[in-house]
């Protein structure tokens, strides 16, 4: 089950976060990041238990491709879950970094 939620974007220019504050929990959701070049890091993201499987992280994690679509900034998946929704979501492949090795 989805719920709208109300993302609070921060962006301090070497690293940020898509944060939410979720009724019934003690902590925001959130979703952190750290910049490498044009790119962003999605190294984090974290629900409180309590609100767990309602869709939060998804919607976090479009957030930040909406940003990435309006921006032109790309995405490195470091964290699993954000790499998860890119295996989902074919179609965001234009906004997934290339890692360099």
């Amino acid at each position: 089950m989805s719920e709208t939620i109300e993302i609070i974007r921060t962006d301090e220019i070497t690293h940020g976060a898509y944060r939410a504050d979720v009724e019934g929990a003690d902590q925001p959701a959130e979703l952190t990041w750290q910049a490498r070049g044009e790119a962003r890091v999605a190294d984090h993201t974290f629900t409180p238990p309590a609100a767990r499987g309602r869709g939060i992280a998804a919607q976090l994690v479009e957030a930040m491709i909406d940003d990435a679509k309006a921006q032109g900034f790309t995405i490195v998946p470091q964290c699993p879950y954000v790499a998860a929704q890119f295996r989902k979501h074919p179609e965001w492949a234009p906004y997934l970094a290339e890692i360099e090795s």
